[in-house]
């Protein structure tokens, strides 16, 4: 396994990561958790992504029972959470980053995971109802009080993140510090593109969602939606029209000569690629099988095989034109 600085931090993360979306408590139990997690740990993995919105908190549950049975030394591993949709329907209890929302959230969440802190706290969405000043003072005292010790967002435009950014520099403030965007072969306008400018002027950091576009780009679901998928669980037939596209299944199709090419599986390829980008910290994979975990974390033996040609090729089946022909 290798390991990448969290941005400018001083932490450093596995750069496959694992995380517990969809999976935990609606695939897997506790029992399956250790043994996913233990297998993901072995392979040298130290970050481990979760969400208060995740199963409606019982994700955190299962997580939190599955360390206390590994019994790990808490500074082996980095945990991460995720607060902004929340668990009730009250009016400050969902959909926001207020202070009362985050502080109630934060020791929500401990109290889930059984931790004293959390190694990372996102906010999860942007809020547009509250002053990001508000947002990021909270965050900068939960971190004063060891609830947390770095903060970031997730999916918050490059002009909410440098204007956090820009606060907590006049106020002195703790900054964020990492984005958590999705990621993978059909979603990559934003990290290639809003993104870049303040990856390069502050050295922000990523940790990567769904990098198998929901599996999709497993290769799974060019013959139909299994039962037992995650396109076949209850309350995610949104997926389905995404998962049944024609032009996005032959994409995956014309992967798979190049995948085989590489020696990995479709999975792999797709992951590895993820990898390829120098933003990227890195990759949160998921699995429902411990076998999953296996296949998944060979990704970063596929990765030190893709050359710029294999990238030209990948390219041109998604139709990303080089930035020299876009000029044109």
């Amino acid at each position: 396994m290798k390991y990448r600085h969290l941005g400018r931090t001083g932490i450093r993360v596995s750069e496959l990561s694992f995380g517990s979306w969809v999976t935990f408590h609606n695939q897997a139990g506790v029992e399956s958790a250790v043994e996913m997690m233990a297998a993901a740990y072995d392979h040298g993995v130290n970050f481990f992504d979760n969400a208060e919105v995740y199963a409606s908190g019982k994700s955190e549950e299962v997580m939190g029972d599955a360390l206390k049975t590994l019994k790990w030394r808490r500074s082996s591993y980095l945990v991460s959470t995720k607060i902004y949709w929340g668990l009730h329907d009250g009016v400050n209890e969902k959909n926001t980053l207020n202070r009362k929302r985050l502080i109630e959230g934060i020791n929500g969440s401990l109290e889930r995971l059984q931790l004293d802190y959390v190694d990372l706290l996102y906010c999860h969405r942007p809020d547009a109802t509250t002053p990001i000043e508000e947002t990021v003072w909270a965050m900068h005292n939960i971190i004063e009080w060891g609830k947390a010790l770095y903060w970031g967002t997730s999916e918050w435009a490059a002009s909410e993140i440098i204007e956090a950014l820009q606060i907590a520099e006049r106020h002195h403030l703790h900054k964020p510090v990492v984005e958590q965007p999705q990621y993978n072969l059909f979603e990559r306008k934003r990290l290639e593109g809003d993104y870049v400018r303040f990856y390069n002027e502050y050295g922000y950091g990523t940790t990567t969602w769904s990098p198998l576009a929901s599996g999709l780009l497993s290769g799974k679901y060019n013959k139909g939606i299994p039962k037992d998928s995650r396109g076949g669980l209850k309350g995610y037939e949104w997926l389905h029209d995404r998962l049944t596209d024609q032009e996005r299944l032959a994409r995956v199709a014309a992967l798979e000569p190049i995948a085989k090419e590489l020696g990995g599986t479709l999975s792999q390829l797709a992951i590895a690629w993820c990898l390829k980008n120098p933003f990227v910290s890195s990759v949160i994979t998921g699995a429902s099988r411990v076998e999953q975990v296996h296949e998944n974390l060979k990704a970063g033996e596929i990765a030190d095989k893709i050359t710029p040609e294999v990238m030209e090729r990948i390219d041109a089946i998604f139709g990303v034109k080089k930035k020299d022909e876009d000029d044109d």
